[in-house]
């Protein structure tokens, strides 16, 4: 039971079972901002394959281990990424950036199998080190990632069922020119995009640095994301 109180602006219910007084859900606009996991794979038969998904994070960095989740098709179908990820093993993380931002949208379509999305979106394509997957070339960053597992996760129906796979990130890629003279990666100059709700998306073109009070070095080490030895 959903529950509306205008007086007090207060809106109330149970998204598990029940789709709620909104004329838009608001799950996916709070759950925000989401990075994008732009993925690129290859079939068996040697199609490649780019998609964006909005349910990816990076889960540790030491070794770095990162995962995405995607929606099935209509009918309980996995889509293309999660069946090429499965038959060959990898695929490949690139960054998606404002100035890629139409590409990104173009490659969000549910195109066939034995489409190349990356000649749909006229993206550059240039082949990664350790697999035999397609990067997108004009991209700063690329993750090369090694399938560790896939869950499939029921949802209320065969349409909402979702599968979920981890990766180890076993070779990253980073243009040196978006690395600052200290050695940071200058986000601000890469303006990476990032999932809101809705069909909105956020430009990453500003940046502030907090620290935590009274850290230790250790601790500091891990919330910057530094391995140590």
């Amino acid at each position: 039971m959903w529950l509306l109180l205008c007086d007090d602006l207060l809106v109330k219910y149970d998204p598990a079972i029940e789709r709620g007084p909104l004329p838009h859900a608001p799950f996916k606009a709070l759950t925000v901002p989401r990075p994008i996991g732009w993925l690129s794979t290859v079939s068996a038969d040697g199609v490649a394959n780019l998609a964006p998904f909005s349910q990816w994070q990076n889960l540790t960095f030491d070794p770095p281990i990162v995962m995405f989740a995607a929606n099935r098709h209509s009918g309980g179908v996995p889509k293309d990424t999660v069946r090429n990820a499965e038959e060959t093993g990898w695929f490949v993380w690139n960054m998606a950036t404002w100035a890629l931002r139409k590409a990104v949208s173009i490659t969000a379509a549910q195109f066939p199998a034995d489409v190349d999305e990356f000649a749909r979106a006229g993206l550059r394509a240039v082949m990664a080190d350790l697999c035999p997957v397609p990067m997108v070339a004009d991209s700063p960053a690329h993750y090369e990632c090694k399938v560790m597992d896939i869950h499939r996760l029921n949802g209320r129906t065969p349409d909402t069922a979702v599968d979920v796979v981890y990766a180890t990130v076993e070779r990253l890629h980073l243009d040196d020119g978006v690395i600052t003279d200290d050695g940071r990666v200058d986000i601000a100059q890469i303006r990476p995009i990032a999932r809101m709700g809705y069909f909105d998306y956020a430009v990453i073109d500003e940046t502030f640095a907090m620290r935590t009070p009274e850290a230790s070095e250790a601790e500091l080490a891990g919330l910057e994301g530094t391995p140590r030895d």
